[in-house]
């Protein structure tokens, strides 16, 4: 018997997401997705609409064999003046090869009259007659009742009417959508429970946007106040503002509630991968302050704050960041103390007596250093190498001798306008001196594949490394051209592993290479843990 406090996660990021601006899933991306979310524990996955474009059509022809969740295809109710029978879009949904389908129909009275131009009753018979043709044919019919909160407000009565049709009519979950985002928990958790009079929780699902930062909220509340499905998007993607985040929407109710969801602490403990895994699929960075699995969710800075933390965890800390596949940041710069720095030494590896003179003059050196216009709370990996300079255990991969940049802005032989970029670096490797030159798309690139084509000879792995963002910061634009300027590198490799690297100069190609220096060094020195991560060992993202 299911208990009544069992809610079912649907997940709509293959459509919902795929609205987004800047977003196109490729079929690769939507198998790999989908099968990520199933692993994961997901109810439903909404796999697109049948028919709406080639992508679409192309996943639904083979869609992936899922162990856990159900496949779900999105189209409308019929259109005014057909019979379900006869509507090409039902017809679409009905030969898919999804088992379930989501039906969206208008349930707000301005919609029908504005955007269908039908009669209200009309409208009615469509969505029922819509969900008992496809629910005869399918294993399980849902209808998305749209701007359900807007026409609630607007006639209560005719809402209802419209979502007690697709209720009579055999759908399995009735969805109720604040689809332009607009209303506020307090509604939201009012009207779900009125209309829990009139249709039951457990057929009652919940889909919001975030057009007001509420998505999230006005999801917990819609099943406080008895829906018992709940709709969202991996890390809240959709148009506009987004939908609710359903990686958020899943530590809240696992972790926070006692509602229960179809995941165990294994699963739970995925939930920062399956968060990563989008945004490379979408070659965006993951957002740094996102909650649960955000690399700043469980970062501390102050002194006080990671000597508390030291004690005991829960002081700052909501959940511990394991049970969500996160882990503790611990951040070094001006702000902290010596607890700070020996919390980063243990994360690095680093086994020093905590009263090691060398411990005390490390935390003034940052202390200074930030001063000067470095952020170790940024670049844990330039932080790590001068800790361990400090105490003289860095070996010197190689020495630059010197470097040289120019840049060529000129009209080529088709007349056109092109700027070309030429390093010549210098190097001490080994023992050798070696003299290079490349060229590159800016001075920056132009530098990092002159160091290259040194280094990779004798360190292959360096292959193995890729730019995967560049910063810019002019700390004294007082100073005009003449600022000081940070650069901020981070670097990635294989197995999803990414550090990040700091650079300061009042010239910016001088403080690029101070950055790409760190990032290539601290490359040298893990080597032969990213060896074993890249033969599938696996090591966290750092």
């Amino acid at each position: 018997m299911t208990s009544d406090k069992r809610v079912y996660l649907f997940d709509t990021t293959l459509r919902d997401g795929a609205q987004t601006q800047g977003v196109d899933f490729s079929v690769p991306d939507k198998i790999a997705i989908a099968e990520a979310l199933d692993r994961m524990g997901v109810d439903y996955v909404e796999g697109g609409w049948p028919g709406a474009n080639p992508t679409d059509d192309r996943f639904f022809e083979t869609p992936p064999a899922f162990e856990t969740a159900t496949f779900v295809a999105f189209g409308m109710t019929r259109r005014p003046g057909r019979s379900a029978e006869n509507d090409p879009g039902l017809a679409s949904l009905v030969n898919s090869k999804a088992p379930a389908v989501c039906m969206v129909g208008k349930t707000w009275d301005f919609h029908v009259d504005l955007a269908l131009g039908v009669p209200l009753s009309e409208n009615i018979d469509m969505i029922g007659e819509s969900v008992a043709h496809v629910g005869a044919r399918k294993a399980e019919v849902m209808f998305d009742a749209e701007h359900f909160f807007d026409g609630y407000k607007a006639n209560p009565d005719y809402a209802l009417d419209c979502v007690k049709a697709a209720h009579e009519a055999g759908a399995r979950w009735v969805v109720l959508c604040d689809t332009n985002g607009g209303a506020l928990p307090h509604e939201v958790e009012r009207i779900v429970a009125e209309v829990v009079g009139v249709i039951p929780g457990e057929r009652l699902g919940i889909h919001t946007h975030n057009d007001t930062e509420n998505a999230v909220a006005n999801s917990l509340v819609a099943l406080n106040a008895g829906a018992r499905q709940v709709q969202g998007t991996i890390n809240g993607l959709g148009e506009r503002c987004g939908n609710a985040n359903i990686i958020s929407l899943i530590a809240n109710l696992a972790l926070k509630t006692d509602f229960e969801i179809g995941l165990g602490k294994e699963q739970l403990a995925h939930l920062t991968a399956l968060s990563r895994l989008l945004d490379d699929r979408l070659d965006r960075l993951p957002q740094r302050s996102a909650a649960y699995v955000g690399e700043s969710a469980f970062a501390h800075k102050g002194g006080l704050h990671v000597s508390a933390i030291a004690k005991d965890p829960k002081t700052y800390e909501h959940v511990p960041p394991e049970t969500v596949g996160n882990r503790r940041h611990l951040v070094v710069s001006d702000q902290a103390g010596r607890a700070n720095i020996l919390a980063r030494f243990a994360e690095c590896g680093i086994e020093i007596d905590p009263k090691h003179p060398k411990v005390g003059g490390l935390v003034e050196e940052v202390k200074h250093r930030e001063f000067a216009g470095y952020a170790y709370d940024g670049a844990e990996a330039s932080f790590e190498l001068l800790a361990r300079r400090t105490l003289g255990t860095v070996p010197e991969y190689f020495t630059l001798q010197r470097f040289r940049v120019m840049d060529d802005r000129r009209w080529n032989a088709r007349g056109e306008l092109v700027t070309e970029s030429e390093a010549t670096v210098t190097l001490s490797v080994e023992g050798r001196d070696m003299m290079t030159v490349a060229t590159g798309n800016g001075p920056v690139d132009a530098l990092d594949k002159a160091l290259r084509k040194a280094l990779t000879p004798i360190h292959p792995i360096l292959e193995t490394m890729w730019l995967v963002d560049y910063k810019v910061r002019i700390l004294t634009p007082q100073a005009g051209t003449e600022a000081v300027t940070r650069v901020m590198i981070e670097s990635g490799g294989r197995g999803g592993r990414r550090w990040r690297t700091i650079g300061v100069s009042p010239n910016i190609i001088d403080a690029s290479f101070s950055a790409l220096y760190d990032a290539i060094t601290w490359k040298l020195f893990h080597a032969s843990d990213i060896k074993e991560s890249e033969a599938g060992i696996g090591i966290a993202a750092s």
